[in-house]
């Protein structure tokens, strides 16, 4: 989580910045009483992304449902990722990186016990169409020394 908290949008590659995107515009569209799921479809096609619509839209449903605490996300214009939009980066960077185990781990401090499988399929799922269209969320950009 760490790796991504308070970056600048410009250090992310093209897949966290898509995730972190999707986050805000699934809330944004929440908020003015519209489906998200709709709403953001175009923008999924266009990513080659259609297949992850699906497994995202879960995710954030279930966060937005059975977190233990409630997730804040930034404006779509903020150009930092929050807190609660890089523990969502790192939960699905965590599954290729330290397998399904330690995000289970990380999963049960975050949403209801009863919930965590079903988010752990749901990132699975989500990571893999973003593999499939090859935007896989990586490791941020190092910041430059001056």
């Amino acid at each position: 989580m760490y790796q991504y908290v308070d970056r600048p949008l410009n250090s992310l590659d093209e897949g966290c910045r898509f995730l972190v995107w999707s986050m805000r515009a699934w809330v944004t569209t929440l908020g003015r009483r519209q489906c998200p799921a709709q709403a953001l479809a175009p923008a999924f096609a266009k990513w080659r992304m259609i297949g992850g619509l699906q497994p995202f839209h879960r995710a954030m449903l279930l966060f937005n449902r059975d977190a233990l605490e409630t997730f804040a996300f930034c404006p779509m214009a903020c150009s930092h990722v929050s807190e609660h939009e890089a523990v969502i980066l790192e939960l699905i960077t965590s599954l290729r990186d330290r397998g399904p185990q330690q995000t289970r781990d990380t999963l049960e401090m975050i949403i209801s016990e009863e919930s965590v499988g079903d988010m752990l399929e749901t990132l699975s799922k989500l990571g893999a169409a973003m593999a499939i269209a090859g935007i896989f969320p990586g490791e941020p950009v190092a910041a430059k020394r001056r």
